[in-house]
């Protein structure tokens, strides 16, 4: 059985509240940050198509997400730029040899657009 898409934002709302408690931390894992940004948009996104009955595979390409998305409703087009930043994040914390360690700066960008993507989607509804 699929989840409910409230199911998804409430995962989501769980990574928000990750990256909140340690965006001022005194040691901050900039890489985790990120990818808890990737997961907010992820699971918003997975959340829009739940809720308008698009299955989708199990995927972390945000491009992806979006694309199907997009079918539904082409505004979604307007999130693109903040989902082609934030893709690149989803594995990012999961592989020591990625060449990209992303520092302060890149952290608060990707929560702004985390946070863009939430604030999108729920407007889509």
């Amino acid at each position: 059985m699929k989840p409910d898409y409230k199911a998804w934002f409430v995962k989501a709302e769980s990574d928000l509240l990750n990256v909140k408690n340690n965006i001022n931390a005194n040691e901050i894992p900039y890489d985790t940050l990120c990818f808890h940004s990737q997961q907010i948009a992820e699971k918003y996104l997975k959340g829009y198509l739940t809720k308008n009955s698009i299955e989708f595979e199990k995927t972390h390409n945000l491009i992806f997400l979006l694309e199907k998305c997009i079918e539904i409703n082409s505004a979604f087009e307007q999130i693109r730029e903040y989902l082609l930043v934030l893709n690149q994040y989803s594995s990012l914390s999961r592989y020591p040899d990625f060449a990209f360690e992303p520092d302060e700066s890149d952290a608060n960008e990707a929560f702004q657009f985390a946070k863009k993507v939430k604030e999108f989607v729920l407007k889509m509804l």
